[in-house]
């Protein structure tokens, strides 16, 4: 009498083939993911810059990447560099900060997109302080404000 036996050769090499192809299918899919140890390239940055110069203004939108530095901003590389060394320039000013009630302009900004892999939406105005200081430490990418005067576009702030 013949009965099934498991652990005969044909089923053995089956059960190897598919354990192999398991094993296989998790490797490639491990081996797909990068880590910040590895030596590998910084995730793409990618965003968008819309900037309102005053209420009822057409806005200006601008482009940018960065590594390498490209986009339809006026000055690419000196935005990337600004943002790379930016201390949390995505972060809005916490809740409960007391903030000099100076407002600097009716400008306003919005910058959305992928900042080194991360999504990113922020908004900037001019309404007080804080967000004048915010506004500022990004001024070559937002572009300079010309106290009495028209704003300066971002590819001439700081020249």
């Amino acid at each position: 009498m013949n009965t099934f036996n498991p652990l005969t050769s044909a089923g053995r090499k089956a059960g190897l083939t598919a354990t192999l192809c398991a094993v296989a299918a998790l490797a490639t899919a491990c081996g797909s993911q990068t880590g910040a140890s590895d030596g590998a390239a910084k995730p793409a940055s990618s965003i968008t810059i819309t900037v309102l110069a005053a209420h009822g203004a057409t806005p200006k939108r601008w482009t940018l990447t960065c590594d390498p530095a490209g986009g339809t901003h006026p000055s690419p590389q000196a935005a990337c560099q600004t943002l790379a060394q930016a201390k949390s320039p995505f972060t809005p000013v916490p809740r409960g900060v007391m903030c000099p009630m100076i407002a600097s302009g009716p400008q306003t900004a919005t910058i959305t997109g992928t900042w080194q892999g991360k999504h990113v939406s922020a908004t900037y105005s001019r309404d007080n302080g804080c967000q004048t200081a915010r506004w500022q430490a990004l001024e070559k990418i937002l572009g300079q404000v010309n106290p009495g005067g028209p704003m300066i576009p971002a590819g001439n702030a700081g020249s």
